[in-house]
């Protein structure tokens, strides 16, 4: 799915930080209002990333210990428990947030080296990812629900360094036909697809409407495409 260098311990506890403020500031009948995800509250956001370091948490202890375990027990499973987790009361999924991320820290620190190497599955049975993943995907959840919150902190909030390893892991996704992004505030041209560099339209517009857009957010506000149609891509 990615194959990207492991983004520094820092990075993730940066955006951590950032995202316990947001959840922290927000009060009880705010829970109950829509988030920018279709059909979610921003309850379901907080549940969802709440049980995502959880799952995350497991398989990283799971590979410490030497006992690989699955992130969730089934597709259904982690659908049910998000459902159930946002009907809580504010005060105790809050409480569930913070204590998940926290878990997820504590596993993070208490990684070897060594426990880095092999690879876990998302659900038993189901397709594997390498462990070297597992930073990066904690850190796209974080940083991209965090805008899906809907409260004030958007794309173009993120920081510069995760909008260039946002943009890197996004070309491992399939996409329908080959296009390639060029930034306007970096230095850098991505390709999406097969196909090699400049077998399709360019899409340019800054990095973090980039970004949104690729994940499958928003309608492509502020980008241009030589083609004039934007490619398509699907929701993250």
């Amino acid at each position: 799915m990615i194959d990207v260098p492991r983004p520094d311990p820092d990075t993730i506890a940066r955006a951590d930080r950032a995202l316990v403020r947001t959840v922290d500031a927000l009060s009880s009948p705010e829970y109950a209002e829509p988030s920018q995800l279709p059909g979610w509250t921003r309850a379901h956001v907080v549940a969802h990333l709440a049980l995502n370091a959880e799952g995350l948490a497991g398989v990283l202890h799971g590979a410490h210990v030497g006992h690989p375990q699955p992130m969730y027990a089934s597709p259904e499973a982690r659908d049910a428990d998000i459902d159930e987790l946002a009907t809580a009361a504010p005060a105790d999924l809050r409480e569930r947030f913070l204590a998940g991320t926290a878990r997820f820290g504590e596993a993070l620190a208490a990684m070897h080296e060594a426990d880095w190497d092999g690879r876990f599955e998302r659900t038993p049975g189901g397709p594997d990812f390498a462990l070297r993943n597992v930073v990066l995907m904690r850190l796209r959840e974080v940083e991209i629900h965090h805008a899906d919150l809907g409260t004030g902190y958007t794309a173009d909030d993120w920081p510069d360094d995760f909008r260039a390893i946002l943009l890197e892991s996004m070309t491992k996704r399939p996409y329908p036909a080959p296009f390639d992004v060029r930034p306007t505030d970096l230095d850098h041209t991505w390709h999406y697809g097969e196909g090699d560099l400049g077998t399709g339209p360019v899409v340019t517009g800054t990095s973090a409407a980039l970004g949104w857009w690729l994940t499958g957010r928003g309608s492509g506000e502020g980008l241009s495409s030589d083609s004039n149609d934007l490619p398509e891509v699907e929701t993250w």
